[in-house]
Parts: structure tokens; sequence; C-alpha cells
């Protein structure tokens, strides 16, 4: 799946290697090798480990395959509330060590292109996506985008990527908020999330929003 000095040299460094993320997400994309290279830039940037207890807080600005792959390196999660989700659909990654307040944005290149790294993969994406791929096409794609993955394993960090120290807020830790009925449906929903309707507590899917057409 991998390569056997790539696999090495992430372990020794203390990085989980590739492979797990791979496990955990399902299959090899470049997509994924995106969010992975990103993640191990952010652990070496930062002099840190992996996550154990919100250490560390991983700001992501898409919901893309690589989101998976910080998830497993850096071992910040939602459950925990230090993967914090920005829907701004941008290649771009904030990452701060709680510890030290230091903080590293990495940001993909312009300059950089999946594509470019194998101009047959679009076309054939296209047709594995629409349905009407043949399985020798299938197969040549997804050969395809492993070998895109591999490259972009091995190739410098700079080549892919702006990393940046920069200044940036600390969130707040996750918070464990009290639990209210919904009068409606019947379903607990925490305290901050309910909403206030005929004089009860009510779920936000439950909610009629009143509405002037503003």
């Amino acid at each position: 799946m991998h390569d056997s000095g790539i696999h090495s040299q992430k372990e020794s460094s203390g990085i989980l290697p590739f492979f797990e993320a791979v496990k955990f997400h399902g299959h090899t994309c470049p997509g994924l090798t995106m969010g992975y290279r990103a993640a191990e830039a952010a652990i070496r940037e930062l002099a840190t480990e992996r996550d154990v207890d919100e250490e560390l807080v991983a700001l992501v600005e898409n919901d893309a395959c690589g989101v998976d792959a910080i998830q497993v390196v850096t071992g910040c999660t939602i459950g925990k509330g230090n993967l914090i989700y920005k829907d701004h659909g941008k290649q771009v990654y904030t990452f701060i060590n709680r510890n030290t307040g230091d903080a590293v944005r990495i940001s993909l290149k312009a300059s950089f292109s999946v594509e470019e790294q194998d101009p047959a993969l679009a076309k054939l994406r296209t047709k594995v996506m629409s349905g009407k791929a043949t399985k020798k096409e299938a197969d040549e794609f997804h050969r395809r985008m492993e070998g895109v993955s591999q490259a972009m394993l091995a190739a410098p960090i700079e080549k892919m990527f702006e990393v940046r120290h920069v200044k940036a807020k600390i969130p707040e830790k996750a918070c464990i908020f009290r639990s209210v009925k919904c009068t409606k449906c019947g379903e607990m929903v925490a305290e901050p999330r309910a909403r206030v309707q005929d004089s009860g507590f009510v779920c936000i899917p439950c909610f009629e929003e009143y509405t002037r057409g503003w």
C-alpha cells in the first residue's frame, strides 16, 4: 500500500504511519494524503506529539478526505472538541499547541495540483464517479490514485504547502452541558442548543422559526 522507506520514516519520527490513516478512511486517495502531510508538518513544527486530552487543537476549513487523516495523526477529534470545522471550502489547516501557545497555519499552495501530478486522473475520476467506468478503467483509476499519493508522501512539504507560524486565539476546552427534554419529540437536547417555544424547551429540528421573509 505504501513504500516501506516512507513507512519506517514516519514510525521513527513518532508520527503514525500512513496506512493507519488509510485503514481509518477506507482507501488511499490524494485528499487523504494531503491531510496526512499537513498533520505531519504540524506535529513537527509545533514540536509536539499526538494529542491525548486536548493539548492540541486543529481548525480545519473543509470537510474533505484529509480531515480523516488529521484526526488519526494529531488525535484531534470532533468528539473531544478539539477539532473545529469551518465551512470555508479551503485546503487550509491551523494547529495550536495549548501548552506553548504556538500555532501553525498550513495552506495548500496554488501552484500544487493533484491533476498536474497525473493528468489522466481527472478524466478517469469523472467516469468512475458517474458510474460509467469499465472495471479496467476503475482499476486504472485506483492504481493512479495510489501512485499520486505515493508521490505526495515523498514530496518536500514546501512543494505542497505554505507553512507559517501565526498568532491564534486558543479556543476554550470542550464543555459538558446539562440536557433538557424537548416538549415536542421528547428527546433530550444539550441546553445551549435548545430553543424556547410556547414556554417550553424544544430541540432545533422541532423548532418552528418565526420569519417575515427577511
